[in-house]
């Protein structure tokens, strides 16, 4: 194994991960909810403790091998659901029950890994921040931030083919939609991208507001189940609301190389 390579990308990714938690902090900005400080807090930290790993070892030049990248993929999903929990944690929305530990852990994991089950409750009530940052969750999980570090780890002259294999599942690793690997991961993620602008539109035109037409969009496309009320989707009452859903979500789940 080697190490000083695998520390040198997981250093990497965690810097890539904290700049997810700059969006947050913006929706909070725009609404003034009150939530800013944990996820600007978040991303100080993660940005640190990312460059800290990786400085150390920022001039080391090895190949990764396969096995490092199945390493680093399963020590990244791990570390980011601890580092996911931060905002949960450090966010002061709810005085009376403060999320702990454990229950922060399983809403992070719960996001990303796109299992849609949630220890929180009064979803209505809490601040947009952190309602969007929980739907983020699950949008970056449904195509792997990993995916998303493949594509940009070229400009810093790391290959990212390895880190590719380990992360997607089944045949899907194989069937490349370009010759390059990094055209690749970027071509997934512009296809990702463009269903959940048309979801997003669809959601909008059937109603929702642009704040829930958004958070919507990204648990939809993830197929993850996430929704900003305690009653989901069934908030809105609308048909046409359950069409938008039904249809993204079927488009969603087919192979993006067919």
């Amino acid at each position: 194994m080697n190490r000083h390579v695998v520390q040198r990308l997981l250093g990497l990714l965690l810097m890539v991960f904290s700049l997810t938690l700059l969006p947050p902090a913006l929706v909070g900005l725009w609404y003034g909810d009150g939530a800013v400080t944990p996820f600007l807090l978040g991303f100080a930290l993660t940005l640190l403790l990312g460059t800290v790993a990786w400085l150390p070892v920022r001039k080391v030049q090895r190949e990764l091998r396969l096995r490092d990248g199945f390493l680093v993929v399963a020590l990244f999903w791990s570390v980011l659901g601890l580092f996911g929990t931060l905002p949960f944690l450090l966010a002061e929305y709810d005085p009376v029950l403060p999320m702990g530990f454990t229950d922060a852990l399983f809403e992070s994991l719960s996001g990303l890994t796109t299992t849609g089950a949630t220890v929180m409750v009064g979803l209505d009530n809490l601040p947009h921040s952190i309602l969007f940052y929980r739907q983020q969750l699950q949008w970056l999980g449904g195509m792997g931030i990993i995916v998303l570090a493949v594509a940009i780890l070229p400009m810093l002259g790391i290959g990212g083919m390895q880190l590719y294999r380990a992360e997607m599942p089944g045949p899907m690793k194989d069937a490349k939609l370009t010759p390059r690997i990094t055209e690749t991961a970027k071509a997934l993620w512009y296809i990702y991208l463009g269903l959940t602008i048309a979801c997003m539109l669809a959601y909008r035109l059937a109603g929702m507001g642009w704040f829930d037409a958004v958070a919507h969009s990204f648990s939809t496309v993830a197929i993850g189940g996430f929704s900003t009320y305690d009653d989901s989707i069934g908030h809105f009452n609308e048909p046409l609301v359950m069409i938008v859903a039904i249809v993204f979500m079927f488009i969603s789940g087919v192979n993006f190389a067919l």
